[in-house]
């Protein structure tokens, strides 16, 4: 049998190092808390157990995208990405034994093991997604204290926080191909199985408190299993079933990289992503990149409800967008509170809202009451025969259901709310292949959005990044004098939404122009669009 030396590091728990080479290509062994593998010099070692050398997961690399279409990143931040550069930049090299020294300096109960493939993810993080990378850093400022509590509570390593940048990329409303949802991407079954609430009104995943609750348990029980980090982490993606079957085929080995190449494809990258998302959190400034915070703060209260209420009743009278409102509780999944006495429910609203939340209290829950909850009920949806009628200032496009397609990702590639797919459709999340949906957009977007119809699953995706080309604004919200276009700002606009209805302009532009400080726009605010042509 063939033999190839490389070079082994081992951290061990003193802080010692070990060197070993020569090693026979049988398997490889895990000896301590953290093992390292350079490949620096490593040629063709073509084993039967093969050295992991593959390229990053596009699902992973589709969910760090998915960032960008959220209505938070859209919102909260002024970013200015071009999209067109993924992929495109060149990786500057960084050698082996760097990346190996910092990953040894984590202070780290799970193994942090190092090779090739785990390297072009730590260069998908640092380089390739780097401003992506940086919201997210934002974001765990607002996710890890939460989560860290929580694996506390069930006597996890800390560690496990990591888990969400891989599964969602911190992004509570993520859906994957696989119907998979929320910041821990939980399939309906397991969800419901650890207690998740699944309804019409309802859906738990997408609440992160209650989600990572699930998890926490989740992962408990298959460490209960496997007794090993790599296998749990491998195991919560895949399923513990297709981890038994890997094993099975090695012969019985129950470490990840002897079993590495009997995993199914798309879990293969999951452990090394988990091992560069660990190595960035801890190394970012090496690479020059900072956490980028929301351009308002996240710091949101907790109210209890114990009656129905929509959340458009809140924003009509608290003035805050319902979208806003949407991100803050992302698990009313028709923006429907089904509060009753014997079962509150809870509502997020920034912090500075809470005294005018309690001061009109009343004012809320009566506003429109008989339109939004007639006797007090909350209607069902209808049944027989059901027709859109027409939205002003919409278009109305049909979309045919093709294999494979969610709610989710056609609200993605049309650029609207799943919620309101339902509504116009009178549907629910279960749609099926050749169903003809009634989709409304922007009057201006119709070119830019009725090629979509046409397309494969693999160029809508790629079309969703694109910003709609808008042929013209028709609207008494546009005024004009000498110098500029102006917009006057109406309730539940945001910059994100004015910027798309004017070719060219991006809601960086708007701030910019109008010398503001923060995204924060009032209804009645006149903007400047762009110079006068």
């Amino acid at each position: 049998m063939k033999t190839k030396i490389f070079l082994l590091i081992t951290l061990i728990f003193a802080g010692t190092v070990s060197f070993a080479s020569g090693i026979k290509d049988e398997k490889l062994k895990q000896l301590s808390r953290i093992s390292v593998i350079a490949l620096d010099t490593l040629n063709g070692y073509d084993s039967e157990y093969k050295m992991p050398d593959e390229q990053v997961n596009a699902i992973i690399v589709d969910q760090i995208d998915s960032l960008l279409n959220s209505w938070y990143i859209q919102n909260a931040y002024i970013l200015d990405i071009d999209t067109t550069k993924f992929g495109s930049q060149e990786i500057v090299s960084i050698p082996d034994s760097v990346y190996i020294q910092r990953l040894q300096s984590i202070e780290s109960y799970i193994d942090l093991s190092f090779n090739k493939t785990v390297k072009n993810y730590i260069e998908l993080y640092t380089q390739q997604r780097q401003e992506l990378t940086e919201v997210m850093l934002g974001l765990s400022n607002y996710y890890f204290p939460m989560i860290e509590e929580i694996l506390y509570k069930y006597d996890l390593p800390l560690e496990l926080k990591y888990m969400p940048i891989i599964e969602s990329a911190l992004n509570p409303t993520a859906r994957s191909r696989a119907n998979a949802v929320g910041l821990w991407q939980f399939v309906y079954a397991t969800g419901k199985s650890y207690g998740l609430k699944q309804s019409t009104f309802v859906d738990d995943r997408r609440d992160p408190v209650k989600a990572t609750e699930a998890a926490a348990q989740y992962l408990s029980d298959l460490y209960k299993i496997y007794k090993n980090w790599h296998l749990v982490i491998a195991a919560y993606n895949c399923g513990p079933g297709n981890v038994n079957k890997a094993i099975r085929r090695s012969g019985g080995a129950r470490d990840y990289w002897t079993i590495y190449y009997r995993l199914p494809r798309e879990t293969r990258g999951y452990v090394p992503a988990y091992i560069a998302a660990a190595y960035v959190m801890n190394n970012y400034q090496y690479h020059n990149i900072k956490p980028i915070a929301p351009d308002f703060p996240i710091v949101t209260d907790t109210m209890h409800i114990n009656q129905y209420l929509h959340l458009e009743q809140v924003s009509n009278i608290l003035d805050i967008p319902v979208s806003e409102l949407e991100s803050l509780n992302p698990q009313y999944r028709l923006d429907i509170i089904p509060a009753t006495k014997e079962n509150t429910q809870i509502l997020k609203i920034p912090v500075d809202a809470v005294s005018d939340f309690i001061d009109s209290e009343y004012e809320i829950f009566a506003y429109n009451r008989d339109e939004y909850f007639p006797n007090n009920e909350i209607l069902e949806p209808k049944s027989g025969n059901y027709t859109t009628t027409d939205i002003a200032g919409k278009a109305k496009l049909i979309y045919t259901v093709k294999s494979g397609d969610n709610l989710g990702y056609i609200a993605e590639w049309y650029h609207v709310r799943a919620s309101d797919l339902r509504y116009w459709n009178n549907t629910s999340n279960l749609i099926r292949v050749g169903q003809k949906l009634s989709i409304f957009v922007p009057e201006g977007q119709v070119d830019h959005f009725s090629v979509i119809n046409d397309m494969g699953f693999t160029e809508k995706q790629a079309y969703a990044k694109q910003t709609p080309v808008t042929k013209a604004v028709s609207s008494s919200q546009v005024t004009t004098d000498s110098n500029y276009v102006y917009y006057t700002v109406k309730r539940g606009d945001s910059l994100w939404s004015i910027a798309r209805q004017f070719p060219g302009v991006s809601n960086q532009d708007i701030v910019r122009l109008n010398n503001m400080s923060s995204n924060t726009i009032q209804p009645g605010q006149k903007l400047k669009i762009q110079p006068r042509t």
